[in-house]
């Protein structure tokens, strides 16, 4: 009679084991590339393996003069570009970073002129209104906003809404 020896079933590893034998098996892959690589550089002069590239400052940016000559029209023009280029704040009036609110960049452009900033904030919301009719406040109509593009839209609506009235 003959036996059949059974051969004994491989030890099931746990997830850990498995994990360390990959780890194990990527630390010779990446070693093998990594001298595979100086090998294949080793006759390039001065080959570093991460070259240094050096950054060009940003250039400043270059603002063209408005195109708009009465004082409202010019000056929702001017938030316009300062929400553009200082960001855009949606919750606050600002923030750490210098993004500003409508309100705000309308203020800071007006450069005390109160009664010009006032006219302007009217000219914005009434801009919005004519979009979004369930919009009170610019404040509470700029928290609804999830990105920039819709309040830049209500400024160049309003300043051209501003520039055909001549104002």
């Amino acid at each position: 009679m003959s036996t059949a020896t059974i051969a004994p079933a491989p030890p099931v590893l746990d997830l850990d084991a498995r994990l360390a034998l990959v780890d194990a098996a990527m630390t010779v892959r990446l070693d093998q590339a990594a001298v595979a690589f100086e090998v294949n550089t080793a006759h390039l002069p001065g080959a570093d393996p991460i070259p240094h590239i050096a950054e060009a400052p940003l250039p400043a940016p270059h603002f063209a003069p408005s195109p708009y000559r009465t004082p409202l029209a010019n000056l929702l023009y001017r938030a316009r570009l300062r929400i553009e280029t200082d960001g855009w704040c949606r919750d606050a009036v600002f923030d750490e970073s210098g993004a500003v609110c409508p309100i705000r960049a309308i203020r800071l452009e007006a450069r005390g002129d109160r009664d010009l900033a006032h006219d302007a904030c009217v000219a914005l919301l009434d801009a919005i209104q004519d979009q979004f009719a369930d919009a009170e406040t610019i404040p509470s109509w700029n928290r609804q906003q999830t990105s920039a593009g819709p309040v830049l839209a209500a400024f160049d609506r309003a300043t051209h809404r501003v520039h055909t009235r001549n104002q």
